[in-house]
């Protein structure tokens, strides 16, 4: 089976002390996960020291960067490069958050770059990709997201490819409240699939896994995660509760 994968993204959210308590709240539930399961926890730099000493000896719980540079090193103030984060053993790294993309004007070339050097300091990318309202209102949904993949993804070899996450957000249901039908995840889930399988193959295709990210909460997490193309989810407002994303967690197939 694929790798199911529940990754929290707390975004800008909770100081030191919110965090290490939310932390503890959520690995005192002691679930344990499969071989094939995942717990990644996205946080904000400061935190990932904590984060990474917490789930320190948890069977496949890890710690996640929300970004990194799209620069090796140099003057770049504020900027966190993946080698920096390499040093201190973080193996997964978020990009192309659609915040990302319209807040900070981070584009597909940009993100191509981060991409690369997260892969040279072998760190796992989950990078994101979606639409927004106005795209999917007139049907442009699956050409809109095969162009963010071709354009920062699609030149990677097949063994770089399978080293990577895939997060589909409609970004019109990130912290909206509103969820993408069960029907509306799946389909766009097998598209995305089918993309990577016409660009490289089958195998590959089947191996990457594809997490959903657009407003993932405990009551509709299991019916999700259940769709046969869709791999865990990108969690977001539910990932600051622990009892939510306890049960986002056990949701996994």
């Amino acid at each position: 089976m694929r790798q199911q994968i529940a990754a929290a993204n707390w975004k800008m959210n909770l100081t030191y002390q919110q965090g290490e308590q939310l932390l503890d709240g959520i690995l005192n539930e002691n679930i344990e996960l499969a071989n094939h399961q995942l717990a990644v926890f996205a946080v904000p730099f400061p935190y990932l020291t904590l984060a990474t000493q917490k789930v320190s000896g948890r069977k496949n719980y890890l710690a996640s960067a929300q970004n990194c540079s799209d620069q090796k090193s140099g003057a770049y103030t504020g900027e966190v490069a993946a080698e920096m984060l390499k040093s201190i053993n973080i193996r997964y790294c978020v990009l192309g958050h659609s915040e990302r993309r319209e807040y900070f004007s981070e584009r597909n070339q940009s993100l191509a770059q981060r991409v690369a050097l997260c892969l040279e300091n072998g760190i796992t990318p989950i990078f994101c990709c979606g639409e927004t309202l106005s795209i999917r209102e007139v049907g442009a949904q699956e050409g809109y997201v095969e162009t963010q993949l071709m354009e920062s993804l699609f030149h990677f070899s097949e063994e770089d490819i399978r080293k990577m996450v895939i997060a589909y957000e409609p970004i019109w249901a990130i912290g909206t409240g509103k969820t993408a039908s069960v029907g509306q995840a799946q389909e766009m889930h097998a598209h995305i699939r089918n993309l990577f399988a016409k660009k490289y193959n089958k195998a590959t295709a089947n191996h990457i896994p594809i997490l959903y990210g657009g407003s993932v909460k405990a009551a509709n997490a299991k019916e999700l995660f259940h769709s046969p193309d869709v791999d865990g989810g990108l969690v977001g407002g539910a990932s600051l509760n622990a009892t939510e994303f306890s049960s986002i967690i056990r949701a996994l197939k």
